[in-house]
């Protein structure tokens, strides 16, 4: 798209004035041609489907803590009674009261081919009263996944973090623990051993599953994939890769495809910024609101306000608006009124 061949009328006493009310960010209108036509490599905008990281949760105890844990929740003196019962120490009941200690759910996310061995970063949240749980030390906790088996133990101390002034922190009852778990459990996909695997696009496509697999095909010399809906592609394995699927892989992650995608314009309408596609386009009609009016049309314009040649697209017309001033939510009404008409060819989207 070249912007500087669209043809503009202006003659509104706004324009003299200066700077413009609006903010409007054009993220891809603005950019050259071919940078918009950059292809994206295949790992960019779809992955291996069962290849994905997997929700680990557990209940622990965090103790340790200065007076800053659980007054007087349940559930923190009977987890205490528990774990003394283990130890080998005799606790009637919950008589085990203690604001040192604070119950928390302890979550982490388990990488894909995860194995034992592996340390992974887990979150503590506290669940009862407790007002902070800095400086506490979470107890060994075993951390499941939906199948109900345990993947990892976790225990370490709690940091809280600060904020740049090193004093104030950063909720109190939410604590990180880095490569707080240990991975106990591997998670075995047999992945060099497929004799076929499924790519599944990030934002599905048809255009875009289509030249995927026609890429794909270019690459391995042969017909070995296939699209089987606008977010699926299936790829069999060459013989010539039998056993060795990561290598396969590896070569194909890195193939540039060519990324379609249907036009769409999304607004905010407290910062007055508009992210939009290059292929968002408005056909020829008039536009009146309050004091301004712009018209699209076809052929020369006549003295107006503000005209736009037949064909001008969304960031024409904004960087229009920007000139006249208009304001975030006058933006707001405009874009509305085009899609219910059905000029704005687009779907529109408004924060």
């Amino acid at each position: 798209m070249n912007i500087e061949s669209k043809k503009f009328w202006i003659n509104h006493p706004r324009l003299l004035a200066g700077a413009s009310a609006l903010t409007a960010l054009l993220v891809t209108a603005l950019l050259p041609r071919h940078v918009l036509a950059r292809p994206a490599r295949l790992k960019d905008i779809a992955a291996v489907k069962g290849v994905r990281e997997n929700i680990l949760i557990g209940y622990g105890i965090v103790v340790g803590l200065k007076g800053t844990g659980d007054s007087s929740a349940d559930v923190t003196g009977q987890s205490l009674s528990r774990l003394f019962g283990k130890l080998g120490l005799d606790v009637q009941g919950n008589s085990v009261k203690s604001k040192n200690a604070a119950a928390v759910i302890v979550t982490a996310k388990l990488p894909p081919f995860a194995r034992v061995g592996n340390k992974i970063d887990i979150t503590v949240s506290s669940i009862g009263d407790a007002s902070s749980l800095e400086g506490g030390v979470l107890l060994v906790t075993p951390l499941r996944a939906g199948d109900q088996n345990v993947y990892a133990v976790a225990q370490g101390p709690a940091s809280i973090g600060s904020v740049a002034d090193g004093t104030t922190k950063n909720f109190p009852t939410v604590a990180r623990v880095v490569s707080g778990a240990t991975i106990e459990k591997d998670v075995d996909t047999n992945f060099a051993q497929k004799k076929n695997f499924r790519l599944a696009l990030n934002d599905p496509d048809f255009t875009t599953a289509a030249r995927l697999a026609a890429m794909i095909d270019r690459e391995l010399g042969g017909k070995y994939a296939v699209a089987r809906d606008s977010g699926t592609v299936d790829v069999v394995v060459p013989f010539a890769y039998e056993n060795r699927t990561v290598e396969l892989m590896a070569q194909l992650e890195n193939i540039p495809v060519n990324v379609d995608s249907k036009a769409k314009v999304v607004l905010n309408e407290r910062t007055g910024t508009i992210v939009m596609g290059e292929k968002v386009m408005i056909s020829p009609v008039g536009i009146a609101h309050g004091d301004l009016s712009i018209t699209v049309k076809k052929g020369e314009a006549p003295q107006r306000v503000m005209d736009l040649n037949s064909g001008a697209n969304v960031s024409d017309l904004v960087k229009a608006l920007n000139a006249l001033g208009v304001q975030p939510k006058d933006l707001t009404a405009i874009f509305q009124s085009l899609k219910e008409t059905g000029a704005l060819q687009a779907e529109l989207e408004i924060m």
